[in-house]
């Protein structure tokens, strides 16, 4: 390809006409060797050589201070630090980590509009690589390939320019040959954080610069196929496949060239052949194969394609491979279908991200990733915001992922200031000066992607408003892939341009906006391209939107917002990591705690959130009874007889009987299956519980045999549940303070001066450390905060701290004693809450809290009592819902059962300080210490809610970090009601639903006994 020599100027960092000089055509990412033999094992790379590793490097705060002449020869860079590649700048001792999402990262500091960019504050990275030649690239064309770079780089080789390139998610690759010599290489690279594409890549996440993904030299055979474009198409019936190759050659092959194209199945058989001659720079060919296996994300079918390349003199010189899957995705009566049946998708947005690397993940990054994904009935991606790394199309391909593919463009901070709606100088919009620049990134993506069988959605970009550029750039995609459909969610806002997209998209629109928009004669089908906004504490009614899969045709899924908390690893004063948010690097300004909306935490270990999208999210509906189950199958492909149905019944938490079954439900259809339970079974009264699941028969990609991947439940009584008074007699010891209750080794006191019980204790031991008192106040999550919960319900914190007892009422009888005491409130004088405890003849203590309902006040987070015990009794067992930590409104993923843990398991490690650690349903709980002594806490007639923590809720709610936490030196014991649930509609201002939440103007009571163990 002819050179372009070009003067380099810092004047292209302000220039949306300039982002890409002397930079090669994008073309797929296919992999090529010499030998068919290499092909085939994929072992042999010997045409690319990594250039990955320690660089030299230098770091400048502006371009004014870099040292520009650092590309020269004789320019001496032995003093100079070494940075790792691929990496970010500022994740490796240079400048600032700064975490926004909307508004520009230089907001408040530089007075710039587009294309302008900062100049006084503009970090530049000098990075200097000194290698040899490989002896295999010796008089050979050599290229060198940059797979990721932010946001804008200068290239030099040997003190020649080389080229210039913007778009940090897309390759930019030049060729060396003209500058490249035998023996040692001097590569220069001179990398900016702010540019023209910075207006771009406006996306909600840390802003970092420098080179992060990989880097390498390749060269090519003397017969190149520079670009492959293989589609895989279906007929009408889905039985007939086409595939079509067309091959791009990087110069005019010689007269008498050819090529071979074999295609083999999944086991390695050949399926068919085709040869041919070779004329020009283009070619191509089609294979008809009848029958084919399809790919979908539930059966990733993939073929192998290999293309033999031949001179003219018969010699192979090069072989291509390729996977191939046979799909056909298309819109049917309004109606998105893949391989003619309607598709859900099941989907999270994904950043990549990683703790410690930023967005400079590895491949074990994201073959957890992958893994995690399948494991949770997640079955779709979109990239959030820009195009991936190759190898996560590579494994979707594989492990069966559907995908969005975005390209990168999001510049919300150009039309969106604080909420408020303002496209006056929204960029790209329809200002002509932009569209080349942004097609560009629309062409990379497109080229380097489009063979991958996974990607069904091309997307036009993140928040950027609409306009000409963003329509011109829908109807390239149509043009080059009528295949694929196009997405565009910010049409929503510019309905004049509704037909960039082909789907209506949208985010966060609550679930009656989207029943609205599906009964009123809709045009297109539905996806809610971020929805449940996980941030924190949240996915707190998630089922409403899952609901509407089989209500509506047309609604077709939606993508959680998101995959993985944006956190990094930062060290507090005392030298011990934590994982930090916008703010705590000193970065100005932030959005702070925003980047945390992952189902995942940083880390990469599971939220309890996770517990709620795999229920939702699976593809087979288990609705067990006493006597059966009815199994809905809602997957598109695939059979139940690929799994082990079993089914497992429990009497009051302990397992009675298991069992599997062989059971055939065929793809969207329901059957009824009965259980085969032993004579007698259900002799005994008592509550009974019925688990159904499907388990992976064999091991698969992703999860070993026996992994569940669906299940549900039935709980059910048989006999009456009683209360017994424990028969026996008390003494009562009535002193001028306190009331004393005595019995067999144990002695329960009471404080008329405190109002309230101040002592229980058995043999002994001491159990109340902190005396219990209503509770309404709960430390507020996330979603609480953007709701502005504190502002609205603040009183119930007051009220919470500070009460007067103003009666109390003492009852005797001679196996019980009864004291009531009665609390008023300043927050309003006629609050009244009533906590009544009934001292039995074993020492077990009944605990009824009365609340009167009060107009006019606001909802309640919750109505509880809390008391704390020494931190030594921090063992847990659970009969409840669980086993992770559930709400009101966040327990359909919860199961009734036996769950052990301790008490400090029960604070999430959301990346903020909040509730966490509820259960739901608990009929018993025992907190012992390590010798099984302690107390147990149990239902009497309704189930409660329960909450064990090393930390009160005032504790939590004024910690930004987990490590502002105060040391542990108690057990704090939360027995509720009701709760509030956690919401997750959004988190700037969506309210928890109506159901779930707790009105003032209300009467309520709940009772619980206390037992020593």
């Amino acid at each position: 390809m002819k050179k372009t020599l070009t003067t380099p100027t810092l004047e292209w960092l302000s220039d949306p006409r300039v982002f890409g000089v002397n930079r090669l055509p994008a073309h797929s990412d296919h992999i090529y060797y010499e030998t068919l033999e290499e092909a085939k094992s994929g072992v042999s790379m010997s045409m690319r050589y990594e250039l990955n590793g320690n660089w030299k490097f230098h770091y400048a705060v502006n371009p004014a201070s870099r040292p520009a002449e650092f590309y020269q020869l004789d320019f001496d860079c032995s003093n100079w630090s070494d940075i790792s590649v691929p990496g970010h700048i500022q994740l490796q001792g240079y400048g600032t980590p700064q975490y926004v999402n909307v508004m520009y990262p230089w907001d408040g500091h530089c007075d710039v509009h587009p294309p302008e960019v900062p100049m006084d504050y503009n970090p530049v990275g000098s990075y200097i690589k000194i290698f040899n030649l490989p002896k295999n690239m010796k008089d050979k064309p050599v290229y060198i390939s940059f797979q990721g770079v932010e946001s804008a780089f200068y290239v030099w080789l040997n003190g020649q320019f080389v080229g210039y390139s913007e778009d940090s998610f897309t390759p930019a690759e030049f060729e060396l040959t003209p500058f490249i010599k035998d023996g040692e290489n001097k590569l220069a690279v001179e990398v900016y954080q702010y540019s023209t594409g910075s207006w771009l890549e406006d996306q909600d996440f840390w802003r970092f610069s420098g080179i992060f993904r990989d880097v390498y030299l390749y060269t090519v055979p003397d017969i190149h196929v520079y670009d492959l474009h293989v589609r895989a198409e279906l007929d009408s019936s889905y039985t007939r496949g086409m595939l079509t190759a067309d091959l791009t050659f990087l110069s005019p092959v010689p007269a008498g060239s050819r090529f071979i194209a074999e295609l083999y199945d999944a086991k390695g058989d050949l399926v068919a052949k085709k040869d041919g001659e070779l004329h020009g720079e283009k070619g191509t060919f089609s294979i008809a194969v009848d029958e084919p296996e399809l790919w979908s994300a539930e059966k990733p079918y993939l073929y192998k394609l290999y293309i033999q390349i031949f001179n003219e003199f018969g010699q192979l010189v090069e072989v291509v491979p390729q996977k191939v899957g046979f799909r056909r995705f298309e819109i049917i009566n309004k109606v998105m279908h893949l391989n003619g049946k309607r598709i859900v998708f099941k989907g999270v947005n994904r950043h990549e991200f990683h703790c410690r690397r930023g967005r400079a993940i590895t491949k074990e990054d994201m073959l957890w990733d992958i893994k995690t994904l399948k494991r949770h009935n997640i079955n779709a991606v979109r990239t959030s915001h820009y195009p991936n790394q190759s190898y996560w199309y590579e494994l979707c391909d594989e492990y069966g992922i559907y995908v969005i593919d975005e390209m990168n463009l999001e510049t919300h901070g150009t039309w969106q200031k604080m909420g408020r709606v303002d496209p006056t100088w929204n960029v790209p919009g329809n200002n002509r000066e932009w569209q080349d620049i942004v097609m560009d990134r629309a062409i990379s993506m497109f080229e380097r992607d489009k063979n991958h069988p996974s990607i069904l959605i091309w997307s036009c970009g993140n928040e950027s408003y609409a306009g000409e550029v963003l329509l011109n750039v829908a109807n390239y995609f149509r043009s080059v892939d009528p295949s694929r459909l196009v997405h565009y969610e910010g049409v929503f806002h510019a309905r004049e341009y509704n037909d960039i997209s082909d789907i209506e998209s949208r985010m966060y629109a609550k679930p009656h906006e989207i029943e609205k928009y599906l009964t009123e004669n809709p045009d297109k089908p539905y996806i809610s391209c971020e929805y449940m906004h996980a941030m924190g504490n949240s996915l707190g009614g998630m089922y409403k939107y899952t609901d509407l899969e089989q209500k509506y045709p047309m609604y077709q899924g939606g993508f959680i917002w998101d995959f993985i908390d944006q956190a990094l690893v930062k060290k507090d004063r005392y030298g011990k990591e934590f994982l930090a948010y916008g703010g705590d690097f000193g970065d100005r300004p932030t959005d702070y705690g925003f980047c945390a909306n992952g189902i995942v935490y940083a880390n990469r270990e599971l939220s309890p959130k996770m517990q709620e999208v795999k229920y939702l999210y699976q593809n087979f509906k288990l609705s067990p009874d006493q006597y059966g189950v009815n199994i809905r199958n809602e997957s598109l492909f695939t059979d139940t007889s690929e799994y082990d149905l079993e089914y497992v019944l429990f009497l009051e938490g302990r397992e009675l009987y298991r069992s599997k079954l062989n059971v055939s439900v065929a793809p969207q259809e329901e059957k009824r299956v009965e259980f085969d339970w032993p004579l007698g079974m259900m002799a005994d009264a008592g509550e009974y519980c019925i688990h159904a699941s499907f388990k992976l028969k064999e091991k698969t990609l992703w999860a070993d045999a026996g992994y569940e991947v669906a299940f549900g439940q039935f709980v059910f009584q048989i006999g009456s549940k009683e209360f017994v008074v424990p028969s026996g007699k008390l003494k009562v010891v009535h002193g001028d303070v306190n009331i004393g209750v005595h019995g067999k080794d144990f002695t329960i006191m009471f404080s008329k001066q405190a109002g309230s019980l101040v002592s229980m204790n058995y043999a002994g031991k001491e159990m109340i450390a902190v005396p219990p008192a209503p509770l309404f106040w709960r430390a507020t999550t996330d979603n609480d905060r953007g709701f502005l919960q504190d502002f609205y319900s603040g009183l119930w914190y007051a009220a919470s701290l500070a009460r007067k007892c103003v009666k109390v009422d003492v009852k005797e009888e001679a196996a019980q004693v009864n004291v009531t005491f009665t609390y008023k409130f300043s927050i309003h004088p006629e609050l009244e809450v009533k906590i009544g405890y009934t001292v039995y003849a074993d020492g077990s203590i009944r605990v009824k809290a009365v609340y009167h309902g009060v107009e006019n006040l606001p909802s309640m987070p919750i109505f509880a009592v809390s008391f704390k015990v020494p931190a030594d009794y921090n063992q847990l067992e659970w009969y409840a819902m669980g086993p992770e930590e559930n709400y009101v409104d966040r327990s359909k993923g919860a199961r009734l059962g036996i769950f052990r843990n301790q008490v400090s398991d029960n604070v999430s490690r959301y990346l903020k300080p909040q509730e966490s650690g509820n259960r739901t349903g608990v009929r018993k709980v025992s907190l012992t210490n390590n010798n099984g002594q302690g107390i147990k806490i149990s239902s009497i007639t309704e189930p409660l809610e329960c909450n064990f923590s090393p930390y009160t809720a005032f504790e939590l709610e004024h910690a930004n970090h987990h490590y502002e936490l105060p040391n542990i030196h108690y057990t704090v014991v939360t027995v509720a009601g009701r709760q509030m649930g956690v919401g997750g509609d959004d988190s700037w201002g969506a309210p928890v639903h109506d159901e779930y939440v707790i009105k003032a103007d209300q009467d309520m009571e709940f009772e619980f006994m206390i037992h020593k163990v």
